[in-house]
């Protein structure tokens, strides 16, 4: 009775506080300016493909294949954690052993599953720690994405791998006929394992047994709330953010209601404009909370996988940007000032902005070829980003680099991007109308 009611109330701790990070990351996200999306059932066959499939990722057929173990391995092998509950709770043993002859073949699967994720993340580590790709080891890369990163793969290895010890120990006891411990089969990988711990009593092997089973339950829900402060919460995120992309072409800058209402009037001063919403008082983003909602999701979804950056151009050639950094900086900024605009507001200032954090050179290098985005496994949009603090550094502080100023100033002043006006813009072709006569 102890046991259980250690394990229940560990397991509502748990729970409730990973329900507790998820909340208050929501909250964080609407910090941000609101934005209205549609295409349901469009996005619902998006998620399907993208997030649950996860065809993105098969660009390179190996990597996706052993993604997608890693995946599918972790989420099929913890539907055991049901079983793991409801013995925790009642006080049982193998609760699911009435499935009968199922059984043995239900936890041999996951066994399968258990040893395919722990193989995957030993390979996962070599390329990131021996191997060393490229990718992994860029300057926003710094000491702790790197540490995060191995500590989920060990992480997992040592959560498949209490599963295979725990059935191993039980497999034998259930051999020895222990009042405990019925027999129910054979399970395919653990029985491999058995050899290894043949030779231990039965109390050594309760202890493992029991051990193990903790250290799994435990594990999960402390793995759970770590993956809130971690990039791997895009394992939670990444489906909502590939719900809510956008169906407008790659690169179409979103407009801004009350400026169109404006051209509008302009052309046609009896057109039924409605009037805006809300008053503009900025254009663009200076900081995290003037861009919108989705871009905060994106920066959440993070992988960190570093996809975008190796398919950028301008990064490619040498230039400072990095579309992950852009993404990883927005949401290190978020979590900074979270917490202090949903207490004081909107208009919260603590001296410092997004701005401070990514430079003009970082923003004015991008090309918009939306490689980024393409690449991105989970339909993350640096370049809305990066549009949007460009648009606040030319409208609000008509900041841009001197060929960009130099075009705004004969599309003003010309009504085109050339330096001279009108009617001398077909002097060019009267030497072409000379030679043809």
């Amino acid at each position: 009775m102890i046991e259980q009611i250690i394990f229940t109330l560990a397991f509502v701790f748990g729970i409730g506080l990973f329900i507790y990070r998820l909340y208050r990351i929501y909250k964080y996200i609407k910090i941000a300016k609101p934005l209205k999306l549609k295409y349901r059932f469009q996005r619902i066959v998006r998620v399907l493909k993208i997030a649950v499939v996860q065809s993105k990722m098969f660009k390179n057929p190996l990597v996706g294949f052993l993604h997608a173990i890693l995946f599918w391995g972790f989420i099929i092998v913890n539907i055991e954690m049901l079983e793991i509950v409801v013995d925790g709770i009642f006080g049982t043993h193998r609760s699911l052993a009435f499935l009968g002859d199922i059984y043995p073949l239900l936890i041999s699967a996951f066994e399968v599953f258990a040893l395919a994720v722990v193989i995957t993340c030993v390979v996962f580590l070599i390329r990131r720690n021996v191997i060393r790709l490229k990718r992994f080891w860029s300057k926003e890369m710094t000491t702790w994405p790197r540490t995060d990163a191995n500590i989920i793969l060990l992480f997992e290895i040592f959560l498949m791998s209490s599963i295979l010890i725990m059935n191993t120990a039980d497999g034998i006891l259930q051999s020895r006929g222990h009042e405990y411990f019925p027999e129910l089969g054979v399970f395919l990988v653990s029985s491999y394992l058995q050899p290894l711990f043949a030779g231990m009593s039965d109390s050594s092997l309760i202890f493992i047994e029991r051990l193990t089973w903790w250290f799994h339950i435990i594990g999960v829900l402390v793995f759970m709330n770590y993956i809130t402060f971690s990039k791997h919460l895009h394992m939670f995120f990444s489906f909502f953010n590939v719900y809510y992309t956008k169906f407008d072409p790659l690169g179409k800058i979103m407009n801004m209601p009350s400026i169109t209402n404006e051209v509008k009037l302009m052309l046609n001063p009896s057109a039924d404009v409605p009037p805006p919403a809300e008053e503009m008082s900025q254009f663009g983003a200076k900081d995290a909370q003037d861009l919108y909602w989705k871009n905060l999701l994106d920066a959440f979804s993070c992988t960190e996988c570093g996809r975008c950056t190796s398919a950028c151009p301008a990064n490619i050639t040498g230039k400072k940007l990095s579309p992950r950094k852009i993404v990883m900086d927005l949401r290190d900024r978020v979590e900074e000032i979270g917490s202090k605009v949903l207490k004081q507001g909107k208009e919260f200032n603590d001296g410092k902005d997004l701005l401070s954090q990514i430079s003009q050179e970082e923003l004015w290098a991008c090309t918009t070829c939306n490689a980024c985005t393409e690449e991105c496994p989970v339909n993350i949009d640096p370049l809305a980003i990066i549009l949007e603090l460009r648009r606040f550094l030319v409208l609000e502080k008509g900041s841009a680099p001197g060929p960009l100023n130099t075009m705004f100033a004969n599309i003003e002043n010309n009504g085109a991007p050339w330096q001279y006006s009108a009617e001398d813009r077909m002097l060019w072709a009267e030497n072409l109308k000379k030679k043809s006569s």
